[in-house]
Parts: structure tokens; sequence; C-alpha cells
């Protein structure tokens, strides 16, 4: 399977990079390594997942998909080919802001390292920042995780582009780490703040990008055309507010390019995304072996330029 390089790194991953965060949520073990093996097998080498997943789950307390993640690997004979992401600075939930304090950083990445059975994190990301703490402060942090064997590169999603800039000016001086990549929230229906703040520097800085919520929560799967569609799934509310003259013109102008293609309206709106500029893979979670096939199909799919101007306009 075609592969992206990371940045400026030497990790080459499957277009596909699959969400984590199913895993221990919607998911039980046995259930998140039959979707574990079934990529694996079929190509995929990318992983995606954090800290934090799935602490918003009764009775979890995060770090629930890291390890079914970590017990995964065990099972595997490749998992030197593997590459697996994690995050650190989202809140827990608990009522204690930890942020991105360096201490915490640090005790954060000891705890991922465990959870995952691993002695070196690929990519760790910037899960969020809020300005709280000083970006030389993390950054240093990840220099001695990174100095320590414990990390080998770093990324960002959840950072504010004045701040992710910054943060790219500092690691460019060789004074700390350099992002390789950006995690950002990026579809068709959700266009406008990647392409005008973060695509610039993306672009300036060579960072490879692996978009979340690739398909908008399910909505650019077609499954949801209605009102009444939203209670198919315990995601339905979330896409409520794509149904409006826009979101339908999307899903209309992706059923087109299907239909062209003889593929699915999902596999579409992924390929349009590894279409873009810097695009890596976008991150999709699977629940079925038949959800992994459309991502993969996506991969194996070639927009023209008048496919990918189609959706363009009706996305703009």
């Amino acid at each position: 399977m075609n592969t992206s390089k990371i940045g400026h790194s030497d990790l080459a991953v499957s277009r596909i990079n699959l969400g984590g965060n199913v895993f221990g949520w919607t998911l039980d073990e046995a259930q998140s390594f039959k979707i574990l093996d079934a990529f694996a097998d079929k190509g995929g080498n990318f992983i995606d997942t954090a800290d934090v997943y799935s602490c918003w789950v009764p009775a979890n307390t995060g770090g629930e998909s890291e390890t079914i993640i970590g017990k995964w690997l065990k099972t595997r004979r490749d998992k030197d080919k593997l590459v697996v992401a994690t995050k650190v600075g989202w809140d827990f939930g608990d009522g204690v802001r930890k942020g991105l304090k360096p201490a915490y950083i640090k005790q954060a990445a000891e705890a991922s390292l465990k959870r995952l059975q691993v002695d070196t994190i690929d990519l760790y990301y910037t899960h969020i920042d809020t300005g709280e703490v000083p970006v030389e402060e993390y950054l240093g942090a990840y220099a001695e995780l990174i100095k320590e064997g414990k990390v080998r590169y770093i990324a960002a999603s959840n950072v504010p582009a004045d701040r992710l800039r910054y943060s790219l000016e500092l690691g460019a001086s060789g004074a700390y780490p350099l992002y390789q990549a950006l995690q950002p929230h990026y579809n068709l229906v959700e266009r406008t703040t990647y392409e005008s703040e973060y695509a610039p520097i993306v672009a300036q800085y060579g960072l490879t990008v692996f978009p979340y919520w690739s398909l908008a929560s399910g909505f650019l799967t077609g499954k949801y055309r209605s009102e009444a569609d939203l209670g198919k799934s315990v995601r339905g509310g979330g896409v409520k507010k794509y149904l409006d003259a826009k979101g339908l013109s999307v899903l209309a102008a992706l059923d087109e390019v299907a239909e062209k293609h003889h593929t699915s309206v999902a596999a579409a709106a992924l390929a349009w995304l590894l279409a873009k500029p810097g695009i890596g893979a976008p991150i999709a979670s699977a629940t079925s072996p038949s959800q992994l096939d459309t991502l993969f199909a996506a991969t194996a799919l070639t927009l023209d330029a008048g496919d990918v101007q189609a959706l363009d306009k009706a996305s703009q």
C-alpha cells in the first residue's frame, strides 16, 4: 500500500491512520483486537490514540485505548513495523488541570509507555495547548524525553496557529525539537479554519497533516440526510449542524463522485482529503470489517481534477 513520510522524520506510514478512540469505548478488547488485526493484515501500520481515551465512558479513567493497543502489540510479530501515535495535555475531567506542565508531561509519557508496552513513543502529540504553559517549557520536556529515547518525534494537534508557528520557529532554530506533523479538524464541511490559518504554516515547515473527524462524525458517510436519520447511532446528534444547504450540497456532490467511481460516499470524502497538499492520512476509526474496507478503498481511489473541483465548489 502507498505510504506517506511524516515531516522530515524517517517514519513512513500507511495512508489511513486508524483512530483508537473506539477501543475501550464502543469496542471491547476482543473486538478491538479483531479490528487492529484486520487493519494490519490489510497493510495499515499507523495507529492513533491518546492518554485520555476513553475517560468519558462511565467507569473509565483514561488510558483504556492505550492499554488495549499495548496488549495487542504484544501479539504481533511485526510490531517493529507499526507506528503508534499518542497524545498528552487533554483534561481527564477529574477536576485537576494538568495540561502541559513539564513534570506532568514526563509522568504522562511514562504512563503511556507502560500502557502501550513499548520503549519509545513513535509520535507524541501536544493534544491541546490552552496557553497556560510557555511553549519553551513544554518543548523542553519533549527534548528531554527524546534525549532519553522515550519519544521519537513530536507533533501538534489542537494548538493555536500563533503558538504553533512560534513552536516551529523554536524548533527550526535547533534549540528545541521540531514538530513533524499536525492533526487538525479538517474535512469537506470543516474547511475554513485549517485552510486559512494552518495550511500556510504546514507548507512553510513541511508538516504532514493527519486530519481528525475526517468524516465529520459520520456525516460524510451519507448516513444522515434528514433529522429522522439522527437516531441511527449514538453520534447522530453531533451531525445535526451539518443538515443545512451547504451540508446537503456536499452530500449531493459526493453522491455524483461516488457513483462515477463505483465507490462509497465515505471513500470519496476521504479521497478528497488525500488529494489535498500535505495530507498524509485521514484519521478514521472503524468498528467493523466493512468500515475498514471503506477506509482502504479511499487509498486506492484517485480523484481527477474535475472531481476535486466539484467537491471544492460544493463545500465552499
